[in-house]
């Protein structure tokens, strides 16, 4: 299934239509996705044999992010070798672990808007918790994601590096850095969960394309590294790491500016499609 938010109602989206859950489930769940998805598989049992109504037509650029408001975003580096080598590292023996904060959450179509600095793009497939659990065994972790979205881990790539040890959380966080969707697809839906093509696309030119089987560390042992030590509630956000291509490492270094227009797609998740404008009130923190 896809598990979408639109206009700030949880949705299942049918063909191309959407069904309203809290209208269709006559009350039983409501109309926030937090709230589905802490009731994950209660909610999945109802759509295994509920009778949908018809879906209705919507417009795509009324979706929010399906995930609105995770309580943890965790978010992994160099896990593809290309892009450990086009930053100059050796690829990681473990996962590299840092955060986007989860005010940068947005969603599938938003504007974001520029802050001063250096924009930079990293399209990533994303995992999204669907139970509470801890210290989870790579075997069993694919039993803990209620689903995969695609995903955008914008960086501002000044304050990112500024610092050592460096920014990295707060330069991925800007307002808008976080685009998520368009949808949560469940695994069942995808031929193959651990092998999918991803495509980032800036104003039509291809600058990222790879596919997550070529993730150095997979979705389940990811899962297994970060809860073994953070147990991992429902709607936590893990990104899982961006393949090469970003801006800052082309010859000569190419950054995101006013009126780009970014896709990200991955194979059958879905797409982002970003716009960027520019903030007139954006002030550099003061120590950068």
């Amino acid at each position: 299934m896809r598990l979408a938010t639109l206009a700030d109602r949880a949705v299942l989206l049918v063909g191309d239509g959407a069904v309203d859950i809290a209208t269709a489930s006559h009350g039983r769940f409501g109309s926030d996705p937090m709230q589905l998805l802490a009731e994950w598989d209660e909610f999945v049992a109802w759509a295994g044999q509920a009778e949908l109504p018809a879906a209705t037509p919507y417009r795509e650029t009324d979706l929010n992010a399906p995930v609105p408001r995770p309580r943890q975003v965790f978010a992994v580096a160099l896990n593809y070798r290309p892009h450990a080598a086009e930053a100059g590292h050796v690829a990681p023996e473990i996962p590299l672990l840092f955060t986007k904060f989860p005010s940068c959450i947005t969603g599938p179509h938003a504007e974001v808007e520029l802050p001063d600095g250096n924009v930079d793009w990293e399209l990533e497939m994303v995992a999204v918790i669907g139970r509470a659990c801890h210290r989870v065994p790579a075997a069993g972790a694919w039993e803990v994601v209620a689903g995969l979205t695609v995903g955008q881990d914008l960086s501002e790539r000044r304050l990112q590096l500024t610092g050592k040890p460096a920014q990295f959380s707060l330069g991925k966080s800007y307002p808008g850095f976080g685009p998520t969707g368009p949808a949560l697809v469940t695994p069942d839906e995808l031929a193959d969960r651990d092998d999918l093509a991803i495509e980032c696309l800036l104003n039509g030119e291809s600058v990222q394309a790879a596919r997550t089987s070529e993730m150095i560390f997979s979705v389940p042992r990811l899962i297994e590294f970060i809860s073994a030590v953070c147990p991992l509630h429902p709607g936590d956000l893990i990104f899982t790491g961006t393949p090469s291509g970003v801006g800052n490492r082309r010859v000569p270094q190419r950054f995101l500016g006013p009126e780009d227009i970014l896709v990200s797609r991955i194979e059958g998740l879905g797409e982002l499609r970003q716009t960027f404008r520019s903030d007139p009130e954006a002030l550099r923190p003061a120590s950068a």
